[in-house]
């Protein structure tokens, strides 16, 4: 995976409390949602449990369980496996597409609201989104989840995913516990960010025992780049599909000093992963 999707989000909350607070309004927006417009760009018990005050209904786990053959990893081996398999992503990956559910709150104004979307991303910056039907408040729809989405946008067609990735180059790991969580056993680690950089945060990293798929991702980012906001805390949740690993769910909850809560959900779902040079593999080769 090219870096950890919660980095858009993070830097994309902080980017709302700012405009809020100036009175701004967004520069792009999804106009007409459902007409097919679309926009786009060239911590837990002693155990490490997932921690249940930032999940308002805990999900069940996806029926991806591995294989009962397959020998249980140590952490160290679980750990090497996860990096080496982020890494192989990074590279074959060549495009996707799924459904995104975005729903925000902000509870102060108990305004709300919920954007159904297309996304598609084609290695190695572009990510578009399509509308297809939005409910809620107008404030919510322009001052939230548009301003988050093209914050996404702006995370994969500008930074660096490498300075975010949750891999040994960014992070330090200390392995906590083998629980068995959802009926899946599972290493959890305590991660810490060699440095203090936006986009990182200190937390846990679940990964898959037998296969060391990243499973969870949880904590609070370490650097907030606004005066606004005070502590942003999420929980993350991927699967995977086939080879590739996905984000499936992340709640995320921010305190700001002027709009007080911020809470997002969002969910994806249908992947369609294509790999490197999967189309050329398959050409008829031309006629000398």
């Amino acid at each position: 995976m090219r870096s950890i999707f919660v980095t858009a989000l993070l830097l994309s909350l902080l980017c709302l409390t700012e405009v809020t607070a100036a009175q701004m309004w967004p520069a792009a927006s999804l106009s007409g949602a459902g007409d097919g417009s679309s926009f786009e760009a060239g911590s837990g018990n002693s155990y490490g449990m997932v921690p249940d005050i930032l999940v308002p209904a805990r999900r069940a786990a996806p029926a991806l369980a591995p294989p009962l053959t397959l020998p249980r990893m140590s952490p160290e081996l679980a750990l090497h496996t996860y990096e080496h398999r982020a890494a192989r992503q990074a590279a074959e990956l060549a495009s996707y597409s799924a459904r995104s559910v975005v729903r925000a709150e902000l509870p102060e104004s108990a305004q709300r609201g919920e954007f159904q979307l297309e996304r598609h991303y084609a290695a190695p910056r572009t990510l578009e989104f399509k509308a297809v039907e939005y409910t809620g408040d107008g404030f919510v729809k322009s001052n939230v989840i548009v301003r988050l989405l093209q914050s996404e946008v702006d995370h994969v067609q500008k930074d660096d995913p490498a300075l975010t990735a949750i891999n040994s180059a960014n992070y330090k790991f200390s392995y906590k516990a083998t629980p068995m969580i959802e009926g899946r056993m599972m290493h959890v680690y305590q991660v810490r960010p060699r440095k203090k950089r936006a986009g990182l945060f200190k937390g846990r990293i679940y990964l898959d025992a037998y296969t060391g798929s990243l499973l969870y991702a949880t904590g609070t980012i370490v650097k907030s780049p606004s005066f606004f906001v005070k502590k942003i805390e999420f929980v993350q949740q991927y699967a995977d599909f086939g080879s590739f690993t996905f984000p499936v769910h992340i709640h995320s909850e921010a305190t700001a000093r002027l709009v007080g809560r911020t809470i997002v959900d969002i969910e994806q779902r249908d992947y369609q992963p294509t790999l490197v040079n999967v189309q050329s593999a398959h050409e008829v080769p031309a006629a000398p």
